[in-house]
């Protein structure tokens, strides 16, 4: 397992980029998350509504999360990775509880993104939630 940049790190470089370095950005998060095999790619961690295949897969470790995520589409892995880096290693009732959407809200991914390639991350959201949901309540 790799350490994971912060959303905090991501976000102060996030800052200083614009347009297309954004984008470049974006993917090169997702290239830094964790193989996740791909037999854990299934159903069960497919997350609904995504313009692209997107993957969703919690272990647990004494309560604090670990995520693996993959999409087949670059942009989308570096979405999830987003996603993921507000909430990677975190206690699941830390988790559970967040404001995730709130975490991401600086990065202002409505404006920056078509909305073909948004629609699909309040799923990837309740999906995290829903884990960590399950997870804490043993």
């Amino acid at each position: 397992m790799r350490c994971m940049r912060t959303l905090d790190d991501i976000q102060e470089e996030y800052e200083f980029l614009e347009g297309d370095e954004r984008y470049r950005l974006l993917i090169e998060l997702g290239r830094e998350l964790d193989a996740m095999p791909d037999a854990l790619k299934t159903d069960a961690t497919l997350v609904r509504g995504c313009s692209a295949s997107v993957w969703v897969y919690p272990t647990d470790t004494d309560g604090t999360l670990h995520f693996l995520a993959d999409s087949n589409a670059a942009i989308t892995k570096g979405i999830v990775s987003l996603v993921i880096a507000a909430v990677q290693d975190k206690p699941a009732r830390e988790v559970a509880d967040m404001d995730i959407t709130a975490a991401l809200a600086p990065f202002d991914l409505k404006n920056q993104l078509s909305s073909n390639r948004t629609q699909g991350i309040p799923n990837m959201i309740a999906l995290v939630k829903e884990h960590a949901s399950r997870i804490a309540a043993g």
